[in-house]
């Protein structure tokens, strides 16, 4: 049987079906991320072909995929509407990451090697100066980059499988915390600590301080909430005293 691609030279050009659904579901996933597609928005099909100038059938595909990550929920006869996160689920979010990425932290700290350790240096750099420029979504991806890469050096595999799942569901409001007043300026000195500790290979001080900047997140969580950027009311459980002195440990 004859390959399609040899008889028309052209479609060696096009991305294979399964590269373009990755970049969709990429693309879809930012747009979530970023508040382009609110919590709670009817996503209709052809809608977000256009928006995204896809077919019909790839953006069906991508839907599976994003239900699966937990951003967006499908209902019979009802359709797909984004996920909210709640205050609860981002604080649990939040909180599991800590234990996992504290251990990592560690095990980064006893494995990196002199280049790991002076690309982690370099990140803390670049990530100092988008801080000074005031591009946050820089530092929100640079942020990203950090965790990333203290978990592949922790070499730590199911680690890396149970934060991957988790990263889906918290990279909406991961992006709306780094747009708060003074929370760049704050998570970059946060940050730089961490890496310190991994390049000094102090494992007891990373797990620590990687443990603090998430519990501050978690402060920061109450902060965003207490001004709306969660859109969704504070659970009945979580009450205000505690709500309160999370917001202060922010």
């Amino acid at each position: 049987m004859n390959n399609p691609s040899e008889n028309n030279p052209s479609d060696q050009t096009k991305p294979a079906p399964a590269t373009a659904l990755v970049d969709l579901v990429d693309r879809v996933r930012l747009a979530i991320a970023h508040g382009e597609l609110l919590p709670g928005r009817h996503l209709v099909e052809a809608d977000l072909a256009a928006m995204f100038g896809a077919s019909r059938g790839a953006v069906r595909s991508a839907l599976t995929v994003l239900d699966t990550d937990g951003l967006i929920t499908r209902t019979p006869n009802r359709g797909a509407r984004v996920r909210p996160v709640s205050l609860a689920e981002a604080v649990e979010i939040t909180e599991l990451r800590a234990v996992i990425e504290g251990m990592c932290a560690a095990k980064a700290a006893r494995r990196a090697t002199a280049q790991e350790r002076a690309d982690l240096r370099r990140l803390d750099d670049q990530m100092r100066a988008a801080v000074e420029a005031g591009d946050t979504a820089a530092y929100s991806r640079l942020s990203e980059n950090v965790h990333e890469h203290i978990r592949e050096l922790a070499g730590h595999a199911a680690a890396v499988d149970v934060l991957d799942r988790l990263r889906y569901r918290s990279v909406r409001y991961q992006f709306s915390v780094a747009r708060l007043p003074g929370r760049p300026s704050r998570g970059v000195e946060e940050h730089s600590a961490i890496i310190h500790a991994v390049v000094a290979a102090m494992p007891d001080d990373a797990e620590r301080e990687m443990r603090s900047h998430l519990q501050s997140v978690i402060g920061a969580l109450y902060e965003l909430q207490a001004q709306g950027g969660l859109s969704i009311p504070v659970p009945a459980a979580v009450s205000a005293p505690l709500a309160e002195g999370m917001t202060n440990q922010g």
